[in-house]
């Protein structure tokens, strides 16, 4: 999205407060943290939302009877909308105001949620999952960009390190979340909890939104490329689809050629934002970064790591209830492991990067390898309902590379790119994120499930973790072609 500054007033009830960062100078907004816990509150829903329904497969697929191509679609139906819109929605909230691209991504969040929870099928959910990815898409890019314009210099990196702790605490809530409530079963709902829980949070955001959020907006920003933002998802459709549905449909000859056809309709975006640049549309993917090859690196790290990563989790979960027969409650809890690795190390992740600087990444790359490997060589050794401790160091150590390899990815490419364009950058990092993430489920679990139908859930899981760790391997070489030094916190923030 375009972080550009200036320096023309926004309002909200009233009251002046500076747009962008140009004069948020001094004081900034009067009421910015009452602001920043709004939408760090909203894009809350979404951070949970990504590892809470993983717990509910297993339920989901007994009730509703979803085949495995469903259950994928559900998680990568998700992902897919979200990497689709993102950037267009930055696009939308710097041209026509934040506050309302973020609160109707709020409102269309909560509506999506209730839908997922009324679902009587798996094509039900999956649209309703989908819906809930655009909507989140439409949220996200807004947080960052109003932080900006609201908080003095001085106070900017507070924020963004209070919003980066709440999203790493967020995947551990959702897995802790996702199993109580998918257990408690209240008022009958079980899997449906995870959804409705979003309802009355997006009101609660809405309201208070509506009240404390100022409305900001880039004056300088370029008209949206919408024309470009449907080729884009047309495209990612296109060579996520086959994917997700060739293994089941038996790899009929068309899905060979809808890929292609996928990825010439990005090459097509690129071309025409290459040649259109500097006009008045605001650019989808920057093609000029990709010329930068510490950029191209770290976008293919981001799509090999969260392809390894949830692809793998995706697995795991499944492992545990149905394979294992763990509650959803235990299960979520035994995840959450994973999460503690990352907590232990995070702190120390940026610093050690600004040090030694990719040496790190490849660290916490061969951390991942190592843990994901511990957890396959452990899952014989668990048993039906057993003990989880026999995983647990192995989740652990691929918690901690994760935070090694993913939390200072930014820092040291951004390093490597100018500072004008790392607003742009940023963009492009989370919507790789995204993607990777929907083709590691498309891709693992086609992995997974093919080898299921033959075998137990232990074997299918032990049979996927050599991929997952070959993605990571994977980035652990893409590591050494990034810069040798990280830039700060600061500077990121004040970019």
């Amino acid at each position: 999205m375009h972080m550009a500054t200036s320096q023309a007033a926004v309002t909200s009830g009233g009251q002046a407060v500076p747009a962008d960062t140009g004069q948020a100078g001094q004081a900034g907004y009067p009421r910015r943290w009452l602001a920043a816990i709004v939408m760090i509150t909203g894009a809350l829903m979404d951070m949970i939302d990504v590892t809470i329904v993983n717990v509910a497969l297993p339920s989901i697929r007994r009730d509703l009877h979803a085949s495995a191509t469903q259950l994928e679609w559900v998680v990568s139906g998700y992902m897919l909308a979200f990497a689709a819109a993102l950037i267009i929605a930055g696009n939308l909230g710097d041209k026509f105001g934040r506050k309302r691209l973020f609160l109707s991504g709020a409102a269309l969040f909560g509506l999506a949620s209730l839908a997922a929870g009324l679902s009587g099928s798996g094509a039900e959910l999956i649209a309703a999952r989908v819906v809930q990815g655009a909507a989140a898409a439409a949220m996200a890019p807004q947080v960052l960009a109003t932080f900006r314009a609201i908080f003095a210099p001085q106070e900017r990196g507070k924020a963004f390190g209070i919003y980066g702790a709440m999203l790493g605490f967020a995947s551990a809530i959702g897995l802790v979340v996702g199993g109580v409530l998918t257990e408690a079963n209240v008022f009958g709902w079980e899997w449906r909890s995870v959804f409705y829980v979003n309802v009355p949070v997006a009101v609660a955001t809405l309201i208070a939104g509506a009240r404390y959020l100022p409305e900001t907006r880039d004056p300088a920003a370029r008209r949206p490329n919408v024309p470009g933002a449907v080729l884009l998802a047309g495209s990612l459709v296109a060579i996520v689809y086959p994917l997700l549905g060739g293994r089941q449909l038996g790899w009929p000859a068309w899905v060979w050629p809808l890929m292609a056809a996928g990825v010439a309709g990005l090459v097509a975006l690129g071309l025409f934002e290459a040649r259109s640049s500097g006009r008045s549309v605001a650019p989808l993917l920057r093609t000029e970064l990709f010329r930068v090859p510490a950029f191209a690196a770290g976008m293919s790290l981001q799509l090999a790591f969260f392809a390894g990563m949830q692809g793998f989790f995706l697995a795991f979960a499944l492992w545990l209830q149905a394979g294992e027969h763990f509650s959803p409650l235990k299960a979520g809890l035994t995840a959450v492991a994973f999460s503690v690795g990352s907590f232990v190390a995070a702190p120390v992740a940026v610093p050690l990067a600004q040090k030694a600087g990719r040496r790190i990444l490849a660290d916490g790359a061969m951390l991942m390898v190592a843990g994901i490997g511990g957890v396959a060589l452990a899952a014989p050794h668990v048993g039906l309902n057993g003990s989880p401790w026999p995983v647990v160091p192995g989740l652990v150590v691929a918690g901690a590379g994760l935070a090694l390899l993913v939390i200072p990815l930014v820092n040291v490419v951004l390093a490597a790119v100018p500072a004008e364009v790392a607003g742009g950058a940023s963009g492009l990092f989370s919507t790789a994120q995204q993607l990777g993430g929907a083709l590691g489920v498309a891709l693992l679990g086609t992995v997974f499930f093919g080898y299921l139908s033959a075998h137990s859930f232990e074997a299918a899981l032990v049979h996927t973790a050599p991929y997952a760790m070959g993605a990571f391997a994977l980035c652990g070489v893409l590591s050494l072609l990034l810069p040798r030094t990280a830039v700060s916190e600061e500077a990121i923030t004040e970019s």
